[in-house]
């Protein structure tokens, strides 16, 4: 049976803009979000490698959300010059995380002073994060993939190489990863320039696997 990650990583005509990343991101916010949700439900959101873990998801998380705001909002508003209705969508977009960096500064708060309403607030977060990402999925996706270009595509993913830095890598490409069925990660990992393969295999994989994140 094809997987999720066979289907998108193979459907790569070369005059279409490939998603695969994005998507591949996307899901690994839900999975974090799903363990610091149990974690919540569970009384340990505290624990220290649960900290560790929601530090990594957030990190991630402002990264992906500053270089859409700062390059891919823009660049796509060019090409949407005179179309009110899509130029709308990307309000939504920008609207959709102011929302939700605000919950994220709570999250944390309410982490550093032990408040008993993490539980309540991971929740609310879920819900927001969830609904942006799939409004992204099924609306500005197929909006970016209809007026943009390979290449405007590979400066997107530039802006976010540089913006990520060879450290930044360090810990994406890991991350992105974790919890994948190997044949899955083996597939995803070879869209990945070949020398950042070798820096996974030899050092970055270990690291990442020995900072124990989630206690899982």
């Amino acid at each position: 049976m094809t997987t999720e990650i066979e289907r998108i990583v193979t459907a790569n005509p070369p005059d279409r803009i490939n998603f695969t990343e994005m998507y591949v991101t996307h899901d690994a916010f839900r999975r974090d979000l799903d363990r610091m949700t149990a974690a919540a439900a569970a009384g340990r959101a505290a624990a220290p490698k649960v900290l560790e873990g929601w530090k990594t998801f957030t990190r991630q998380l402002e990264v992906h959300h500053t270089v859409e705001d700062a390059w891919l909002w823009p660049k796509l508003r060019e090409r949407l010059a005179g179309r009110p209705g899509d130029l709308r969508l990307l309000d939504e977009m920008e609207a959709e995380h102011a929302l939700i960096d605000p919950q994220l500064a709570a999250i944390d708060t309410a982490l550093a002073t032990g408040s008993g309403e993490v539980a309540g607030m991971v929740g609310e977060l879920r819900v927001a994060l969830e609904d942006h990402l799939s409004h992204e999925e099924a609306d500005a996706l197929p909006l970016i993939a209809s007026v943009m270009t390979p290449k405007d595509w590979a400066g997107f993913r530039g802006a976010m190489a540089r913006r990520q830095r060879l450290s930044g890598a360090a810990e994406w490409i890991p991350w992105i990863i974790d919890g994948m069925p190997p044949e899955d990660a083996r597939r995803w990992l070879r869209r990945m320039p070949p020398p950042l393969r070798l820096l996974n295999r030899l050092s970055w994989q270990a690291r990442y696997r020995g900072r124990g994140l989630w206690d899982h």
